[in-house]
């Protein structure tokens, strides 16, 4: 009992209004401090963050769909480049097209997605601006989003 009233003030005093709550505070300010042109990869819960990266959010429990879509709706993409990046299969692999078809639709993104080497991807990740290591289990289910220019209210 005290420990779902503690969780229910918990997620209560932690929301903000029309910021999803798989979006820990953490995420929220990565984000806010990117740039346009900055890049931001969402791995699978198997992906080297750590090696890869200084930068690293964990979100363990949560499928990178999921936090695509919490993310969105606060995340304008690259409208001067491509801003979907994934990770081709290794050869003698196949790709399981509904992890891309999921990530479309978490996104409401229909435009192209660039594919990448696996190594060509680590390198990327490198110089990415943050990880963000989830629960996503799907194989090849990493994605990398390419920031773009908030537009003027």
């Amino acid at each position: 009992m005290i420990a779902n009233l503690y969780l229910s003030w918990y997620y209560d005093a932690t929301m903000l209004k029309g910021i999803s709550p798989v979006i820990s505070p953490e995420l929220l300010k990565i984000l806010a401090e990117m740039g346009h042109g900055d890049e931001i990869v969402f791995s699978d819960a198997h992906f080297p963050g750590h090696t890869f990266n200084s930068t690293v959010v964990r979100a363990d429990g949560l499928g990178v769909d999921t936090l695509l879509a919490g993310i969105i709706p606060l995340f304008e993409l690259d409208a001067y480049a491509t801003p979907v990046i994934m990770m081709e299969a290794v050869p003698g692999d196949t790709l399981d097209p509904s992890v891309e078809a999921k990530y479309r639709a978490a996104l409401g993104y229909e435009g192209e997605i660039e594919r990448e080497e696996r190594y060509a991807f680590y390198e990327r990740a490198k110089k990415a601006y943050a990880v963000v290591v989830t629960g996503e289990t799907a194989k090849y289910g990493n994605i990398i989003l390419k920031k773009g220019v908030t537009p003027v209210c």
